[in-house]
């Protein structure tokens, strides 16, 4: 029987999961809670939410873990974490991934970033946070995104069993996926050894955020707008699709183009900026100028109908989006 390092009120030590769809923080919560109740002996609970079920949406697991003598009677959204993992970093973008942490939590970020570069990006004033190239890990052993996360979350959580862990993932695969066990062992061994972290204490004076639900809604009886009308649509030009990109983008090599729009044929969400200039004979034709990668959620359909590998897969790295982003030039003015 193991001893939890922390408990909230209720006497539960509670972890949350941030990902987003095709990840598989889902998976990820289930073996983890499955770790903890059969491994070592804890009561616990697993559960997940999310929206539309396909990959790049917004994903969360819920972990809560006791001892034996305690009831699981909570089985709501787990808003108070003490670890939090964010299988996706530019999920902090568009959502609060640190919502409800504890001065003391721990935020496991899949980052290539340092922990002072993500304090400073994620607005963090306390706790300690722990950095695993996740993505890196898993392109290069041919494994899941969520194995890599597992051992760094095991690395953490000291009072669970790494050994636990791997029978879990033996179990779990062996059957369907005889060939996929080694490599995850390996994504999940390398997770374990290799994430660091660091930890920061409060600054005297200052105190954490207040606390607020994530699903508080902004509009209410009192300030709907007139007419019931939709302030926030689910798609518009001002969606930003880039917090869906696993990983991996393509690049745009304009000397190798031939402006066939054949990328543009697959493309789901109208990435392509093509721009009408005159052609060497002076006819006015269209030509492809770039990619705008605010739309781009790194599908790479592109990439396989490029005939001419104007268009390569690469790994994203941190700043290249927004350097090398052609814009839309919507026209948004109507002459009357």
């Amino acid at each position: 029987m193991v001893t939890l390092p922390k408990l909230n009120d209720l006497g539960f030590f509670e972890i949350r999961l941030e990902s987003i769809g095709g990840l598989g923080a889902n998976l990820a919560g289930k073996m983890l809670a499955e770790a903890g109740v059969v491994g070592v002996g804890l009561n616990g609970v697993s559960f997940s939410s999310y929206g539309s079920e396909k990959k790049g949406s917004a994903v969360k697991a819920h972990i809560r873990f006791c001892d034996m003598d305690t009831k699981i009677r909570d089985t709501s959204p787990v808003e108070r974490p003490h670890v939090v993992g964010v299988f996706h970093e530019s999920l902090s973008k568009t959502v609060n991934v640190i919502s409800g942490i504890y001065e003391d939590s721990t935020v496991l970020v899949n980052s290539t970033k340092t922990p002072d570069e993500l304090k400073e990006k994620m607005k963090l004033r306390g706790g300690t946070i722990a950095v695993i190239d996740a993505i890196g890990i898993s392109l290069e052993e041919k494994n899941r995104v969520n194995m890599a996360m597992l051992g760094a979350m095991f690395r953490l959580c000291d009072f669970l069993d790494p050994d636990v862990m791997r029978g879990v993932i033996r179990k779990s695969l062996e059957k369907k996926y005889p060939l996929a066990v080694a490599p995850a062992l390996r994504t999940f061994d390398r997770g374990y050894n290799e994430v660091v972290f660091q930890t920061y204490a409060l600054p005297e004076g200052e105190s954490m955020p207040d606390f607020v639900r994530y699903d508080t809604p902004v509009l209410g009886f009192a300030t709907q707008p007139i007419g019931g009308v939709v302030t926030n649509p689910g798609n518009s030009i001002l969606k930003d699709l880039s917090i869906s990109r696993a990983g991996m983008m393509p690049h745009f090599h304009e000397d190798k183009c031939i402006h066939c729009a054949s990328c543009d044929n697959v493309c789901p969400d109208f990435c392509f900026v093509w721009d009408e200039l005159p052609d060497k004979k002076g006819r006015p034709q269209m030509f492809l100028q770039g990619i705008d990668y605010q739309y781009c959620k790194g599908c790479l359909k592109c990439v396989q109908a490029c005939p001419t590998d104007a268009l390569s897969n690469e790994r994203e790295v941190d700043g290249y989006a927004d350097a090398n982003r052609m814009p839309h030039r919507f026209n948004l003015a109507i002459n009357s």
